[in-house]
């Protein structure tokens, strides 16, 4: 019998497979669900307050918490069917640690990409036309320190999501996954927030760029993401995992989902 390999292409039935179907329409669900409380909550504070609603430390504040709250509904509504990643760089994470195809990668990041859209969109159609905020770069920081803010901020998310929901030996500590996941974002957006939005997620920051039309300094926040969740998928999958490789040439397996 041949070793297990860790990675793996997928087999071509995988994209037409119910499993996969399941899995990846829960990926758009959730993180249809994480971008419109995300975005929503900054688009709701400038209904109330004006243009300048999303500067204070109140504001702050109610942005952590929208985006925390959304995540961990998000995150334990497609944990059991798709492994809640919710966030490209989570699927890039799980990835290069070889808990994923790359044809399940490719169907998960379309999926959160035009789940982010259609949030997007639909914000647009509730507010009657409000332009989505999105993410930007504050005044007075530089492009290189965003750039490793949103490193450190999704090699932490990713890193959490490992110890949590992918770690064989994760236990009974796969149970507080959700919330676990939504309290690192939370508290990287208390952090990164007022220096460039701490998107850690390249879908969160596309979708209201696209329908925004927003597109300053958008490439940090696919570069920075993509970094940092593929540092802590290497860091956690070959040092802190002591463990025999993934069966990556078993793609269609609940435990490679």
């Amino acid at each position: 019998m041949a070793p297990p390999r860790r990675y793996a292409f997928g087999r071509p039935e995988e994209a037409t497979h119910p499993d996969s179907m399941r899995a990846t329409l829960a990926e758009f669900i959730s993180t249809l669900i994480f971008v419109f409380a995300g975005e929503g909550s900054q688009l709701a504070l400038r209904k109330l307050y004006g243009d300048e609603a999303t500067t204070g430390a109140s504001s702050l504040m109610v942005i952590a918490l929208a985006h925390a709250f959304g995540l961990f509904a998000a995150v334990a509504a497609s944990l059991n069917v798709s492994g809640g990643h919710v966030n490209p760089a989570v699927t890039f994470g799980a990835l290069v640690g070889g808990r994923v195809s790359f044809l399940r990668a490719i169907l998960y990041w379309v999926a959160q990409l035009l789940g982010a859209i259609v949030a997007a969109l639909l914000l647009r159609l509730v507010t009657d036309g409000m332009r989505p905020v999105g993410l930007g770069v504050a005044y007075g920081e530089g492009n290189l320190q965003a750039l490793i803010l949103e490193i450190v901020m999704t090699f932490g998310l990713v890193y959490t999501v490992y110890a949590t929901a992918i770690d064989p030996k994760r236990g009974s500590l796969g149970t507080i996954a959700p919330l676990a996941i939504a309290l690192i974002v939370g508290a990287n957006i208390l952090v990164g927030g007022p220096f460039d939005g701490a998107s850690m997620n390249p879908a969160r920051a596309f979708g209201p760029a696209l329908i925004g039309w927003r597109w300053r300094n958008h490439w940090i926040y696919w570069v920075g993401p993509l970094i940092g969740g593929g540092l802590a998928g290497l860091v956690y999958e070959f040092i802190v995992i002591p463990t025999e490789p993934p069966h990556a040439h078993q793609p269609l397996a609940p435990e490679d989902y």
